[in-house]
């Protein structure tokens, strides 16, 4: 278990958790970490556009310094941009300054490796070794890195994007969007995307701030009211929203509606299968069976993962699948890089519109129906193995069928309930499918009291000394 980095690298509140002093450190223990591989890494850095940004990207950047990593600069960026530079030109390593979806309070660190994707576990826990060890080794005065800047991220970025769509048929179609990158960095290359495509774009919280007063960073129904009814008011074909760091996009379709990750994600995923003939999609346990119900008629395969993008990315790597992504609009296309990817997830989306001579709520409309439900409930952090090894045994009392990828989850008749301890907070997360909305609930009711009364009962042996 890890005790730096959480499920995205390495988050808090900034000048609490997440302090210049922590940012320093820890450039000095990714360089230390870089070094074992080469003398002198190349490190590419960048930022979303919170306020706290420049003062986190200098400090993660001296450390980096400190050891005799090169450092280049590449501005305010969304993730996915970086990644795609790191991946495309000569840089060993990146780090992202950002908190992606988080209020603006919140800042992080994110680390990539030389091939563009997050770190993995292992790599990380290996930096925390050195920053918690104390092994972080600085150089004589006269090998400190050098500082420099490039300004050509974003254009490369755009241009490997373009390339990997039917640009002239999205162009004949003239769509009508309306863009709302939520003030976060998206704001530096959706728009432009978009008018490349010959998109008439209706601009909503498309300037940078770092304190996001256009709207919450998050991109859920209760954030995007505007867009909702600018989309149908100015007759759009449909309407976009990104997080903070721009690598999840979510839709709204043309009569004003919230279409769930889920659902872009399985019309997507039907629509590369299609065109592809066949080709494995990988994705967390956590996802919704209109994925895999999509995909196998098709003629595709569903390969499941723990939660987390970088191990989706990774397993589509290894098994050389032609899509993945999660459920919340996470969207991984190979063919440009194994991440997240919200701009690419955009045009890839008026591609498959062009195609069609339906529109997106028609589209939406012929998938499979299912409802998920996703509650969570209190867990000290102490007790997660405890309650989630006595759950397991309760359950395959009961049931035949469970996977146990990602906590448990428990296959049943009338649809599925999967039960996970949360990487980063205190809680488990219950997420419960059925073709019923009121058998999801009922379900998710079910096991959040079940893992309650399991707390409970440890809680006092706990406490008993038991």
């Amino acid at each position: 278990m890890t005790r730096l980095f959480g499920t995205n690298g390495v988050r808090g509140v900034v000048n609490e958790e997440m302090t210049a002093e922590l940012a320093l450190k820890l450039g000095g223990a990714i360089g230390t970490y870089l070094k074992k591989a080469k003398s002198r890494p190349k490190v590419a850095i960048g930022t979303d556009a919170r306020i706290s940004n420049h003062m986190l990207k200098s400090a993660c950047s001296s450390g980096l310094l400190s050891v005799g990593c090169d450092v280049v600069d590449l501005g305010i960026l969304p993730t996915p941009a970086l990644q795609y530079a790191v991946k495309e030109k000569d840089f060993d390593a990146g780090v992202i300054i950002t908190a992606s979806h988080n209020p603006p309070q919140f800042n992080g660190i994110k680390v990539i490796d030389f091939d563009g994707t997050e770190l993995a576990r292992s790599q990380e826990e290996e930096i925390e070794d050195i920053y918690f060890g104390n092994k972080i080794k600085r150089v004589q005065w006269n090998e400190v890195g050098s500082f420099s800047a490039w300004d050509g991220a974003i254009s490369l970025y755009k241009k490997g994007i373009l390339s990997k769509v039917d640009a002239d048929t999205i162009r004949k179609k003239k769509f009508r969007v309306v863009l709302d990158c939520g003030n976060g960095a998206g704001a530096v290359v959706a728009p432009d995307i978009l008018r490349e495509l010959g998109c008439e774009t209706i601009l909503l919280n498309c300037e940078l701030d770092g304190l996001f007063r256009g709207r919450a960073s998050e991109p859920v129904p209760e954030n995007l009211g505007k867009l909702m009814k600018v989309v149908k008011e100015e007759g759009a074909h449909l309407g976009v929203a990104l997080d903070g760091d721009a690598d999840r996009a979510i839709f709204i379709d043309e009569n004003g509606n919230y279409v769930y990750g889920d659902k872009s994600f399985a019309l997507l995923a039907k629509y590369i299968v299609e065109k592809k003939g066949k080709g494995k999609v990988v994705t967390p346990v956590s996802t919704s069976s209109c994925l895999e119900e999509v995909v196998r008629e098709k003629g595709g395969e569903v390969l499941y993962t723990a939660v987390g993008s970088p191990i989706v990315a990774r397993v589509m790597k290894r098994e050389k699948a032609i899509f993945g992504g999660e459920e919340n609009g996470g969207l991984i296309f190979p063919e440009h890089q194994y991440c997240r990817d919200s701009s690419m997830t955009i045009a890839k989306m008026l591609e498959l519109l062009a195609n069609s001579e339906k529109t997106l709520s028609e589209l939406i409309d012929e998938l499979p129906k299912y409802e998920l439900v996703k509650l969570k409930t209190h867990c000290p952090n102490h007790l997660k193995e405890k309650v989630l090894k006595k759950l397991v045994e309760k359950v395959k009392e009961r049931f035949d069928k469970i996977d146990e990828t990602d906590g448990v989850k428990i296959y049943m008749k009338e649809g599925w309930v999967l039960v996970r301890p949360s990487g980063t907070e205190p809680i488990f997360r219950i997420f419960a499918e059925s073709k019923d909305k009121e058998v999801a609930r009922e379900l998710a009711d079910r096991y959040v009291k079940e893992v309650n009364s399991i707390v409970s009962a440890m809680s006092q042996c706990y406490q008993l000394g038991i």
